[in-house]
């Protein structure tokens, strides 16, 4: 056990082998294949962790009585392997076998009850039940008030995790809510250079980023990264998540040849440190993808866009909200090469996930219906155009900052179509509305790119 904790894999597997050999009971068996699948998952070979796992349990159930905690915690742990390889469905149902277990023989407030659903809570989020996934999270974070005291770093996960759900729903107050409170806790009862602290500063990063505060997102994200530079070595994935979010900035910035530079160094560390088909690594071959679609090459966008989709092929189930991104951005591709039934084919498999997983008003499905606006009015069916031009456009306007560039940008788009069908005084109206933000934006933005330009 010794030797897992310290990161030496090698030896351990072959003592757990030899071990294996010279086992003369199915306990001590057992005992042994648990250690292998934990070994196992620690090395990102989720298969073989899960075979052995469940070698483990065959043998548990038959020794252990069933609502023994033993079989709880090889239930979880399964669950935990599936979680790890995507599929979420397998995920949650040896998460919820263990909890049930749990549920039958713990007090209802055990530490060990909040952790279960905590677990639960993460599956339903990586799958885009937003709903569930607060709905557990909220019960393991009422057994850890009643259980830890108000500054516990556990409480301040906890907080962080229900941040996430609203930041992927796209309710970015809320979300900065949570994560506000998570930062205070771990201010107070964590070193000046701890990790977690890093994490809290690029999650509110995050959200000022996706809110179209760039500058204070910028200044998050540099607290972040200053931290993790100065405690984690220097191919740490915490770190690469810090590059890749100066890169996603960049790139909103339309800096494409720092964006790539940051997203390139992200993908470097990720190559070295994560397994092939690792989620991250999915992700920083997209960002790559996004970058050379903003710059015209589409077929390089196309090519990375395809290493990342055929990543998630193996690793996600066919509904996740992960290919909704990348079918829209498909979508997007073929739409600047005129190709407007192949950007429909693709922007429609994206809407029939987004409008299952998410929220009526999540941004996500903004872009999406605006993306479909455009080729519509590509093909000069205007009035399909306005259709989702104007759905688009409700959504950003109960989400988004009154002066928020996205706005401007749907106020044009709508103000194009009254102008090719001729309707001058509606056309004008919403290039008005277009231009008064434009005004309010462009000074701050002259000095957020000198900024940018000087400290980095």
């Amino acid at each position: 056990m010794l030797m897992l904790k310290v990161g030496h894999f090698d030896q351990a597997e072959e003592l757990y082998n030899e071990l294996l050999k010279n086992a003369s009971d199915d306990s001590d068996k057992g005992y042994i294949y648990h250690q292998m699948g934990f070994l196992k998952n620690n090395q990102g070979d989720y298969e073989k962790a899960a075979t052995f796992y469940e070698k483990s349990l065959n043998i548990r159930e038959k020794v252990l009585p069933s609502n023994h905690p033993d079989l709880a915690t090889s239930y979880s742990q399964i669950g935990q392997v599936y979680n790890n390889m995507g599929d979420h469905s397998k995920a949650l149902k040896f998460y919820d076998t263990s909890n049930t277990i749990l549920e039958i023989s713990l007090p209802p407030n055990h530490p060990h009850l909040a952790i279960s659903y905590c677990s639960i809570g993460l599956v339903y989020n990586n799958m885009g039940d937003y709903s569930r996934a607060l709905e557990f999270y909220d019960k393991s974070h009422k057994i850890l008030e009643l259980s830890l005291p108000s500054t516990h770093p556990k409480l301040a996960t906890s907080y962080n995790n229900i941040g996430l759900v609203y930041n992927n729903m796209g309710d970015y107050s809320q979300a900065l809510e949570f994560y506000d409170k998570s930062t205070k806790i771990r201010e107070i009862s964590l070193p000046p250079n701890h990790p977690d602290l890093a994490q809290s500063y690029s999650n509110i990063g995050t959200i000022y980023d996706n809110m179209g505060d760039y500058s204070t997102a910028f200044g998050f994200y540099e607290k972040s990264i200053q931290i993790r530079e100065l405690s984690l070595s220097p191919d740490h994935p915490d770190l690469a998540t810090s590059y890749n979010n100066i890169g996603q900035l960049f790139s909103k910035m339309d800096n494409f040849s720092k964006a790539l530079e940051f997203y390139n160094k992200s993908l470097q560390i990720r190559q070295k440190v994560l397994s092939p088909n690792d989620y991250d690594l999915a992700q920083s071959y997209h960002n790559i993808g996004q970058v050379y679609k903003n710059m015209d090459d589409y077929s390089k966008a196309l090519e990375y866009y395809d290493i990342s989709n055929k990543i998630f092929d193996k690793t996600l189930p066919p509904n996740h909200i992960d290919f909704a991104t990348i079918y829209n951005n498909i979508g997007v591709v073929y739409s600047k090469m005129d190709d407007s039934s192949k950007a429909l084919e693709f922007y429609d498999k994206s809407l029939k996930i987004r409008q299952k997983a998410l929220s009526p008003n999540h941004p996500d499905l903004a872009a999406l219906y605006n993306n479909i606006g455009q080729v519509y009015k590509n093909m000069s069916d205007c009035s399909k155009a306005l259709e989702f031009y104007n759905k688009s456009n409700q959504i950003l306007e109960k989400t988004l900052p009154s002066r928020h560039s996205l706005l401007a940008t749907s106020y044009d788009n709508i103000g194009h179509v009254y102008y090719d069908i001729g309707d001058y005084s509606d056309a004008l109206e919403f290039y008005q509305k277009s231009l008064e933000i434009k005004k309010k934006t462009f000074y701050r933005r002259i000095i957020l790119i000198w900024l940018l330009r000087t400290v980095i």
